[in-house]
């Protein structure tokens, strides 16, 4: 039960902040969390508690909550030069450094890179781009953006619309011209006696149809994640990406890659494109740029891309779009060091190193009668949790399983996150074996407690 005394932390929180993606009923049984500060990959709350963050905080705090060389490396430049935009050709010399940086570890040899200060703001303004190349590349009409069910790209109201979610409904979205194709989880939406390949066929069909259906020149784009994180950590059906990328190019639709979650390690490779061996038009990145020490997002723009949107920016002289902290100094700064950090301080080795124990985890847990399906790749994975596996029939909603888990896990110094009926873990990159062993030995008590319960 929360703290209900007039001046607790609990009660501070609910008088004066109102939530998102906060499940209510939660907030009055139980009251918020409030933390105070984090060591290594745990957190503590105001009452001491400590808990092993599974999340990575929202999928972002990769080197842990109290990296020493981030914080110094924010100091420093806070000291040095606090603040700027990247409006009117100036920008801060680490802005300059960071782009280069991105584009050197980018899949391409040359490209150009937008700042924004989210993944949602980067989604948004990689749609704006396409808009604006369209008209003037003389195809005004070219402006549907396709993406799929369950599909997750931000809360702005485009990146909203592209996200393939029932919420956005109570928004009146998506807006007309955003189409979301079958989400590809072969577990879930494959067909009785469907082998995996005549599935991912199928979804290749279904693209190839909307297309000649909504027409080529009218689509502006197909936006993907590698792996659909806040849709559930969802891979790709096998050859998923080599099936739609030839129909994609057959008709001069630009893939672009959304690797917000994906991006700078987490599916044990730079990028989730990568992984994955498909070459996109440009990636959407945020999050992990800079683990979470400071809000941040780019575009990432391919050479074509990049050089066609130079081209039409110079006939009208500007891009009429930005944000007064695009390209933030103390920002890239930070993230010159995140990438410093991920790359040769061994974290993403570590990633490599912990997915073979990790999706070891994954498949024991997974011998829970209630667990219909584990899934996931690299260190990002989900527990579906099911009434009956054999025919993978959900718990009814008002018993809010997820929920139920996540709190349980909570009480056994465990964060982790609840997405439908699934449990989905992302723990931070510096986890150790015995971090590791911690986080699925609470796991694992807590479903057992709840699914006695329940089932």
């Amino acid at each position: 039960m929360p703290d209900d005394a007039p001046n607790s932390w609990e009660s501070r929180a609910d008088a004066y902040s109102f939530y998102g993606f906060t499940d209510l009923p939660t907030i009055h049984d139980r009251g918020a969390v409030v933390l105070t500060h984090g060591k290594g990959p745990y957190v503590f709350d105001v009452h001491g508690r400590k808990y092993l963050d599974a999340n990575s905080g929202l999928w972002n705090m990769v080197a842990g909550f109290d990296h020493r060389g981030l914080a110094e490396a924010a100091k420093a430049q806070y000291d040095r030069f606090p603040g700027y935009h990247a409006f009117f050709g100036r920008m801060a010399d680490t802005t300059v450094m960071l782009s280069e940086k991105l584009i050197e570890i980018s899949p391409y040899e040359s490209g150009k890179v937008f700042y924004t200060n989210s993944g949602s703001e980067a989604n948004d303004t990689l749609v704006k781009m396409l808009w604006f190349l369209s008209g003037a590349e003389g195809k005004p009409d070219r402006r549907k953006i396709l993406t799929r069910k369950n599909g997750y790209h931000g809360v702005t109201v485009v990146a909203a619309s592209m996200t393939g979610k029932p919420y956005n409904e109570v928004f009146g979205l998506p807006l007309e011209g955003f189409i979301h194709l079958t989400c590809p989880h072969y577990w879930r939406e494959g067909e009785d006696g469907e082998s995996e390949e005549a599935f991912t066929a199928r979804m290749a069909r279904e693209l190839e149809a909307t297309i000649k259906k909504e027409g080529a020149d009218t689509i502006a784009a197909f936006v993907a994640e590698p792996v659909m994180g806040a849709g559930g950590v969802i891979p790709p059906s096998k050859g998923y990406f080599q099936a739609v990328q030839p129909i994609l190019k057959k008709h001069g639709i630009p893939l672009i890659a959304d690797e917000v979650i994906c991006g700078f390690g987490r599916t044990g490779e730079i990028w989730g494109c990568q992984t994955y061996d498909f070459m996109p038009d440009a990636i959407i990145a945020s999050k992990a740029l800079t683990a979470g020490y400071f809000p941040m997002g780019a575009v990432i723009l391919s050479p074509d891309l990049a050089d066609r949107l130079q081209q039409a920016t110079e006939e009208i002289e500007e891009f009429p779009h930005g944000f007064t902290g695009s390209g933030h100094p103390v920002g890239s700064a930070i993230a010159l060091k995140a990438i410093e950090v991920i790359l040769n301080e061994g974290l993403l080795d570590n990633v490599r190193k912990l997915t073979p124990r990790f999706e070891a985890g994954l498949a024991e847990i997974a011998k829970n009668p209630n667990i219909g399906e584990a899934r996931g790749k690299g260190l990002m994975g989900a527990l579906e949790a099911v009434k009956d596996k054999a025919t993978k029939t959900p718990f009814d909603g008002d018993l809010s399983v997820s929920e139920r888990i996540a709190n349980t896990c909570t009480d056994h110094g465990l964060i982790c996150r609840p997405l439908g009926q699934s449990i989905v873990l992302c723990p931070p990159f510096i986890m150790t074996d015995a971090q590791m062993d911690e986080m699925f030995e609470k796991l694992d008590a807590a479903l057992k407690k709840v699914f006695s319960e329940v089932a």
